[in-house]
């Protein structure tokens, strides 16, 4: 009895005592608290003070990864709640974006495992930026970091509590059952219920049409939802309809930049600085009515192309302090000192453009014309031609014949070789906006702009350099469509007035190249198609997920830049149409020419191959061999494409071991299904959508997101300024026709050709506008992260990634010393080209020690967030 009686309580000590299986795990928080200076949070953070010196200002619970919670299904078990220590005493700079660290100590019972979560109650009266989260010494686990990245608002603001995940990646079919109900509920509360008004506390990712840009003062039509204008969907606001027009959604003063974005969407607070420093002078369109006073000629005319070299050499120079007095009355100081620059007195002094750095009239020459068709602002457009004359696609009955009227004698005299040769011999080019402008050519030039739908042949000379050959600008035929375009063409020429009426010819090419770049090439086929995706991302694929982990870098400040351009920017009557020739028509024109807009083709050796650029060739590391062999936007893209590819096949594989993993994942599968159906749903019928059936559409898929939203946008963005920041190298705007023989306007073309060309160019106003615009379009933040790099070096437990993201690095870092060689050899002339600027905007610049913000020119951000 007694042996009984001492087994049984050796028994109930071993059993008793649970405190023994507690431990108590140190860990550490960086967050960043919202910016003390902020005058409209100072009593909030003067309540927070006080509230917190009662120790309970912000509060934590583990939650289990291996034990279900009995009381609450097969969720995971929760520790006890804990606290975060010396709010008060911790410091915290004033500087916006300045990180603070503090401590928490957790008990946690070791029979409960690895903590694979915890939930986070802010009992504050404002926000905090949770970065991340570190456990030291958890039991039979050690190190354990959660990567949070994410605004927390005071509890209240939520109906549900807020909770984060470790830095281990889960297919859904792989995740801890404890974990399982977490990771579904997160999910459902990012989609929202799709009713009311989003407020700036919500994570609400939902969709929109781009029925927000005009008012019933001055409408545009809905863009997406329909076969006429097919669209991207954009991020729902939830604002209320517009009352004299229920269909479009009401719009804010343009003085209101807070647009709902899901807050964690939203720009640094850093990177908000800087933006407004720079936007400052964007809104140069309010000074209109007083600069206008500083020009003591034609007012919103250049006078002569000195006077736009002044902008850069030394501003506008005010006439008097009775002039500044003036202005004073209605700019703030702080955009007046912004506008100034230096002493106060000079006006509107912008950076030197690249362009004219070296030479101030290199720009001008045929040959640079023809370069930065391969290595200039926007390379994507030129094709090779491959019949001749120059075929339309558009439909004949509507608009007659639009075979290009370029003939044989017009160009013969610029080649060695006869047309047909010469195609045969992959050597004849063509820069053709005829058939994306004829459509809309007659409306557009009812409003302030006089232009043509151009096209321009050139030809593949010896030494790797193009020579245009023929100029062709074509208008709408007076008697109506059906009878065809009314063109001319016009050849190049060295001297007396058809010299002039050359360089005229050229303008008009650069005018609709502009346009395009800026509505096509850059808004549409980055910005806008990007957006769909980050909304499917964030609604259906949880932070657990791998491919969440593998895009989410990739899509960083792109909805709060888009969110921003709908505001002011394409807006009915923002910058865009008051500065790029189709004007009220921009947006519109940019909804038709989505329709051919194919998800697979944004692949980069595809799009070479569909361009004629290319052809496929199984012996080149990327499949394809360029027909121009110093392409440089191609030569370096194409090494950017293979390492991004390389790097996303080593991590799809790592978590998809077979082609049945990807069908079976439902996450993956909903995300996909949403895009194509609902964020691209315009496009949804389209036969080309991957079916998301294999590991192969997987990688491929992956790999066009990641370009698109990294390299490609570098491309077509960040040359803005080195190359159109000089205006005359690429107006945006023509505002009258190429003058007739025997009018005043053709006398003033022989005897003053500059003013003649400055005349027909983009004005003086819209010209100062541009260039404040594309400046800040052009910029770095100072808190960029590029291709190849990330915030948090530990942002997956997983190893073979990480090795695997090393391995891209590395590879971007030789795709530097290429680039450097490549453009240090004389041979290559499309590199550097008479205005001897190097080609550097598919420069990685991964190097910490040599990234610096501002207007480099070079550099791969990972998404688009400028």
């Amino acid at each position: 009895m007694l042996e009984k009686m001492l087994t049984t309580m050796c028994g109930k000590i071993r059993d008793k005592p649970e405190e023994t299986k507690k431990r108590f795990i140190k860990g550490s928080l960086v967050l960043t608290k919202k910016n003390v200076m902020d005058v409209t949070d100072l009593g909030a953070s003067f309540l927070d003070r006080i509230y917190d010196k009662f120790g309970k200002g912000v509060s934590l619970q583990l939650i289990s990864s291996v034990h279900a919670d009995p009381a609450h299904g097969s969720k995971g078990k929760k520790g006890k709640e804990t606290y975060l220590e010396k709010w008060n005493s911790t410091f915290t700079s004033v500087v916006a974006g300045s990180d603070a660290t503090f401590n928490v100590t957790f008990q946690w019972d070791e029979s409960m495992g690895v903590p694979g979560a915890f939930t986070i109650r802010n009992y504050h009266r404002s926000e905090f930026y949770l970065k991340t989260v570190t456990l030291k010494d958890v039991p039979g686990h050690g190190h354990l970091v959660f990567t949070c990245n994410s605004w927390v608002y005071p509890a209240h603001r939520y109906k549900y509590d807020r909770i984060f995940f470790t830095n281990k990646a889960y297919l859904p079919n792989d995740t801890p059952e404890p974990l399982r109900p977490y990771r579904e509920e997160e999910l459902v509360n990012l989609r929202g219920n799709g009713s009311g008004m989003l407020q700036e506390w919500d994570r609400i990712y939902d969709y929109a049409y781009y029925n927000d840009l005009g008012t019933p003062q001055n409408k545009r039509p809905i863009l997406g939802g329909s076969k006429e204008f097919p669209y991207p969907r954009r991020g729902k606001t939830g604002r209320t309809p517009n009352k004299e027009d229920p269909s479009t959604e009401s719009r804010l003063s343009l003085l209101n930049l807070n647009i709902y974005v899901p807050r964690d969407e939203r720009f640094s607070q850093l990177k908000f600085s800087d933006f407004i420093a720079w936007a400052i002078k964007s809104l140069g369109q309010v000074l209109i009515p007083e600069i206008a006073a500083v020009f003591d000629k034609t007012i919103n005319e250049f006078d002569s192309l000195e006077d736009i070299l002044r902008l850069y050499d030394g501003g506008i120079k005010l006439a008097n302090n009775q002039t500044l007095d003036k202005i004073r009355k209605f700019i703030p100081f702080e955009l007046l000192r912004e506008l100034a620059r230096n002493d106060g007195e000079n006006l509107l002094k912008f950076p030197m453009p690249d362009v004219i750095k070296e030479d101030r009239s290199a720009w001008r020459s045929d040959e640079e014309f023809a370069r930065e068709m391969l290595a200039g602002v926007d390379p994507v457009v030129i094709r090779r031609l491959q019949e001749f004359p120059p075929a339309s696609t558009l439909d004949p009955e509507i608009y007659g014949n639009q075979t290009s009227s370029i003939t044989r004698e017009h160009i013969k005299k610029n080649m060695n070789e006869d047309v047909d040769e010469a195609i045969r011999n992959n050597r004849l080019f063509i820069l053709d906006h005829h058939d994306a402008l004829m459509p809309y050519l007659r409306r557009i030039n009812t409003t302030r702009t006089k232009t043509y739908a151009t096209r321009t042949l050139l030809f593949l000379q010896d030494d790797g350099t193009l020579k245009p050959l023929a100029i062709e600008l074509s208008s709408p035929h007076p008697q109506g469509d059906t009878d065809g375009p009314k063109s001319q063409v016009v050849t190049p020429a060295e001297y007396g007035v058809e010299s002039s009426v050359w360089q005229l010819a050229k303008a008009y090419v650069a005018v609709n190249d502009s346009g395009y770049h800026n509505l096509i090439s850059h808004w549409l086929n980055t910005h806008a198609v990007i957006e769909p995706f980050i909304i499917a991302t964030n609604r259906h694929l949880s932070v657990l997920h791998p491919m969440y982990n593998l895009l989410h870098p990739h899509f960083r400040d792109t909805m709060n830049i888009n969110a921003l351009a709908r505001h002011v920017l394409i807006n009915a009557g923002g910058v865009v149409e008051l500065t790029v020739f189709p004007a009220n028509y921009a947006m519109e024109m940019s909804s038709v020419i989505y329709k051919n807009w194919v998800f697979p083709e944004q692949a980069l050796p595809l799009e070479l191959i569909k361009r004629g650029m290319a052809v496929a060739d199984s012996s080149q590391a990327h499949g394809v061999r360029l027909l121009i062999e110093d392409y440089p936007y191609a030569v370096d893209g194409l090494e950017v494409w293979s390492a991004i590819k390389d790097w996303v096949k080593e991590y799809c594989c790592f978590y998809y071991k077979s082609d049945d993993m990807v069908q079976t994942d439902t996450e993956l599968q909903a995300w996909w299904a949403e895009i194509r159906n609902v964020g691209h749903g315009d496009l949804k019928d389209e036969k080309w959508w991957p079916q998301m059936q294999t590991l192969t559409e997987l990688v491929d898929s992956c790999t066009i997101i990641i370009w698109v939203a990294s390299a490609l946008h570098a491309a077509v963005n960040f040359g803005q300024y080195p190359y159109a920041g000089y205006l005359p190298n690429r107006p945006t705007m023509s505002r009258r026709f190429m003058p007739e023989p025997g009018t005043t306007e053709y006398a003033e073309l022989q005897s003053n050709p500059d003013v003649a060309f400055l005349k027909t160019i983009t004005p003086l106003f819209q010209t100062l506008i541009g260039i404040s615009l594309i400046e800040i379009l052009s910029r770095h933040s100072s808190d960029e992260v590029y291709l190849g790099q990330r915030d948090n070096p530990e942002w997956t437990l997983d190893s073979q990634p990480r090795e695997a993201f090393e391995a891209l690095r590395d590879k971007l870092i030789d795709i530097e010393k290429s680039i450097r060689q490549r453009n240090n050899d004389k041979r290559l002339k499309n590199r550097f080209g008479p205005v001897k600027v190097p080609y550097m905007l598919l420069y990685p610049n991964t190097s910490d020690s040599k990234r610096e913000p501002g207007l480099t020119g070079l550099g791969i951000p990972n998404s688009v967030s400028i």
